[in-house]
């Protein structure tokens, strides 16, 4: 039988990926004195997928335009040819192919045949390639061995390489992707200088088959030493420290270092941080860590304006300064004027001054607080309120996805309708956790979001109290399996526990436009008075399914459908569901989707609109 053996990294390195050199605009080169103009054809192979890629190496092919030669250039080319091809070949399992080029009808090795192309050069001369792939090769033995005895153990529980298994066909690419799942696997289990000490391809001819062996050093198990962090940064060094320090003495894994990365970006005052673990251990035995961060910009001013159907235009401006006293502060003054076209004047104008304080890395390092305090002014049509609001929330994230809050929260000012508002007092404990399973922010395919607020409240001017509660599960279900197709779902439910129509207004609860039921107008769903205007209700639900459509290239369509209901009891009720459903446009960019969705009215009440209109960055949930 005959054996051969091969270096799969050379291939790979040398075959050019599909679609990347066929959609490059071809650069006229300077005329050559005795150039010769070709056109090259590449006969079907009959293999689906091989012939774009032949296409794609073909030097004679992709050069003809760009560095035109003479007969004897040309010649020296085609007989370069087969080995370019073969490459493409073998690297897709083809490893006994028969490959001819041909110009003007004759072999390319032809004798003379560049002298008499030369002495009578056509207009155009015609170069064929004749690929014959032949029978496509099988894995047939795989196998894995310790570089020395004492790392026998720790590959033999590697367990079989990933992607691939015997009787696969015998392509470079999930080989090498294998030797990656295998390098993976040993770091995830704690060995941070594992590496490949060779591997073995073996073909053998006679039987069509090909024999992978891996030689494999595990290296020693290491736990992370005390990380230091570097980089222009003016946070205090004992924050960042604590922070960081905290992956001291944790059995080393990549998921570890991200995640300790990730704990440093958001502290918020970071542009960049980036994690570099050493090449070998120190003398203790454990590895070293650097992380190198460099600071945002400590002044930031931003503004945003939008524009409702109904009420005209609005618009935010805000200030904020990071690492305020060292510690990786950031302070935020936000001023928002919304509904200015409400009413014709500026009496349904909208107000709201606010001032907000973050403070991360508190106890352990993961601990935030937030002071906030607002002043602001609403009319809407469910009800008017000044009101001044003062809250202290502390965030402690759990485990890799679960972040709880809680704190207290203050509200006192007035409330009513018609200005005709009566004064309250409001001290409230607000009790949260929210689970983050999803893959992205803005434009999640896969996993799951929940979030739960759980609010007490004291009045302290009338005496007595409140709960107010709600909750609200995301899903979605990528049902392509590349993001083209996504199945959203969202649910919404809230109920205000012990609670009377003397429950300020605007701790009610109301249903109806952008994030709630889209076609509807906003807090139009539920209650009414006489005069057609919203009472809010004691108990909430909601529902939404949509199906997330890619188009073509950034473009996407979704299709949607929302449910919604406001009751008076403290239990959601069925009896007068809301329906609104339509049709969204989507344009990815960079940092999540644009969105524009038009929702209508399935069974709109009176003096209800007839559609909606809703335009954001990322998915509508």
């Amino acid at each position: 039988m005959r054996f051969l053996r091969y270096l799969l990294p050379l291939i790979l390195l040398t075959v050019p990926a599909a679609g990347q050199q066929g959609e490059q605009e071809p650069v006229p080169a300077p005329a050559t004195p005795g150039a010769l103009r070709y056109t090259t054809t590449i006969a079907p192979t009959g293999e689906s997928g091989l012939d774009d890629q032949l296409s794609n190496a073909s030097q004679l092919r992709r050069l003809a335009e760009e560095a035109p030669v003479d007969a004897f250039g040309l010649v020296a080319r085609a007989e370069a040819e087969p080995n370019r091809l073969l490459e493409v070949l073998h690297a897709e399992g083809w490893w006994a192919p028969r490959i001819e080029v041909l110009i003007a009808g004759s072999p390319a090795a032809t004798p003379g045949l560049a002298q008499r192309l030369a002495a009578a050069p056509p207009a155009e001369t015609p170069v064929e390639i004749r690929v014959t792939p032949g029978p496509r090769y099988t894995l047939r033995n795989i196998a894995l061995r310790p570089a020395s005895p004492a790392e026998a153990p720790a590959v033999t529980a590697l367990g079989a390489p990933p992607g691939i298994a015997p009787g696969d066909p015998a392509r470079a690419g999930p080989i090498l992707d294998a030797e990656s799942g295998l390098l993976d696997r040993l770091r995830n289990a704690g060995h941070p200088l594992a590496q490949v000490v060779d591997r073995e391809v073996v073909v053998d001819h006679d039987a069509q088959k090909m024999d992978v062996t891996w030689i494999l050093s595990p290296g020693p198990e290491a736990v992370f030493a005390r990380p230091e962090v570097t980089g222009e940064t003016g946070v205090n060094p004992r924050l960042t420290a604590r922070v960081a320090g905290r992956l001291t003495g944790e059995p080393y894994s990549p998921d570890r270092l991200e995640r300790a990365r990730r704990e440093l970006l958001n502290l918020g005052v970071f542009d960049t941080v980036r994690a570099r673990a050493a090449e070998r251990l120190d003398p203790a035995g454990q590895l070293p860590v650097t992380f190198t961060v460099a600071d945002r910009p400590r002044n930031s001013v931003g503004a945003s304006v939008y524009y409702e159907t109904n009420y005209g235009p609005s618009g935010t401006l805000y200030y904020e300064r990071r690492n305020l006293f060292g510690n990786a502060e950031t302070l935020r003054i936000e001023g928002t004027v919304s509904r200015l076209g409400a009413g014709g004047g500026t009496e349904d104008v909208n107000y709201r001054l606010g001032a907000t304080l973050r403070r991360p890395g508190l106890i352990d390092g993961r601990t935030t607080l937030s002071l906030a305090a607002a002043g602001l002014r609403e009319r809407l049509e469910a009800y008017d309120r000044d009101a001044i609001e003062v809250a202290a929330l502390l965030e402690r994230p759990i485990g890799e996805a679960w972040v709880l809050r809680g704190g207290p929260t203050f509200e006192t000012g007035r409330i009513g309708r018609d200005d005709n508002l009566s004064p309250f007092t409001l001290l409230g404990l607000v009790l949260g956790a929210r689970y983050d399973g999803a893959d992205s922010l803005l434009d999640p395919k896969r996993g799951i979001r929940a979030d739960v607020t759980v609010t007490p409240y004291a009045d302290i001017r009338e005496g007595g109290g409140f709960m107010r509660s709600i909750g609200t599960l995301r899903t979605y279900f990528d049902l392509s399996g590349n993001g083209g197709s996504v199945l959203a779902l969202r649910g919404t439910l809230g109920s205000l526990i012990g609670a009377s129509r003397e429950v300020p207004l605007d701790k009610r609860f109301y249903a109806g436009g952008g994030g709630s039921v889209r076609g509807y107008d906003y807090q139009s769903i539920g209650p009414r008075d006489a005069a057609r205007r919203p009472l809010g209700g004691s108990s909430l639900v909601e529902g939404s399914i949509e199906l997330r459509q890619r188009v073509s290239g950034n473009f996407g369509l979704v299709g949607f459908l929302d449910a919604g209901s406001v009751a008076e009891t403290e239990t959601p009720d069925f009896a007068d569901v809301r329906l609104g459903a339509g049709l969204g446009v989507r344009y990815a960019t960079a940092i999540g989707p644009l969105r524009l969705d038009v929702g209508v009215p399935l069974n709109r009440q009176q003096g209800d609109s007839s559609y909606g209109l809703y335009v954001g960055l990322g998915q509508a949930f």
